[in-house]
């Protein structure tokens, strides 16, 4: 990667994207920003430069999203999961079609949007299942560690429930924290940052406070509805990012 102003100024726009998302939902839509990244780096350089920055984002948002805003009953059930995901996930990185998966995931979120579309738009409570959670957040896992878009699978499993929308922020919010923690470390294994890389690493260190703010300021503004309808749109986002990446890799 080389080092120019260009390069800088972009990967700063990009990791500030990130950090709006994460003040605004809470966590999850990382792979939002990833574009800009990949503007001026090839995706495995992106995700071995994200996975520090990911920490020093999560730490700084539990400023936001404290104790009260987490839910611990679905949290308790998701946990396990993610851990056994990202390890499955770290094993399978080298022999994993990542085109295959993308495809795959995108497809799964658009028909869970296009049903919720279809649906009624009311913002109801729902029973939490001990097995779809647990499903979730193995899903949420694997897809985080291969590609950091976990956001999906954790996404269909708790907008269902009908959390409150800052309970909605907070449970992503520290759920992506604990998996940021642990495949910060596989990935630094995979992929050994170079030089010009941890240049720009720090000198995108400095939009993590300020994205991480506008974003909370934003998810302040809007009411539950304004919330949900968000997240189905950056979800719909995400799948036909996750589609395009995977259908361009097999036609390039």
């Amino acid at each position: 990667m080389d080092l120019t102003v260009a390069t800088v100024i972009i990967a700063f726009s990009g990791v500030f994207l990130i950090c709006f998302m994460k003040g605004a939902f809470g966590g999850g839509f990382a792979i939002v920003g990833i574009p800009l990244l990949s503007c001026v780096m090839d995706p495995v350089t992106a995700g071995g430069l994200l996975a520090p920055l990911f920490i020093a984002m999560d730490l700084f948002a539990l400023r936001y999203w404290k104790p009260s805003t987490w839910s611990k009953p679905d949290l308790v059930l998701l946990l396990p999961g993610l851990v056994i995901g990202i390890a499955l996930g770290y094993l399978l990185f080298r022999v994993l079609d990542h085109r295959a998966v993308a495809i795959v995931m995108a497809v799964v979120t658009l028909s869970f949007v296009g049903i919720w579309l279809v649906s009624d738009p009311k913002v109801v409570i729902r029973p939490r299942s001990s097995p779809k959670a647990v499903a979730a957040g193995l899903a949420s896992g694997v897809t985080t560690m291969v590609a950091h878009s976990g956001g999906p699978p954790l996404a269909m499993y708790l907008l269902p429930l009908g959390l409150s929308k800052e309970v909605y922020a907070g449970t992503t919010s520290l759920f992506f924290t604990v998996g940021n923690a642990i495949k910060a470390v596989p990935w630094l294994l995979l992929v050994r940052p170079a030089g010009n890389v941890w240049i720009v690493m720090a000198a995108c260190l400095f939009a993590i406070p300020s994205g991480v703010w506008l974003g909370w300021r934003l998810h302040g503004k809007l009411d539950q509805r304004q919330i949900y309808r968000a997240c189905h749109g950056l979800l719909a986002v995400t799948a036909l990012k996750l589609l395009w990446d995977g259908v361009s890799g097999y036609l390039g």
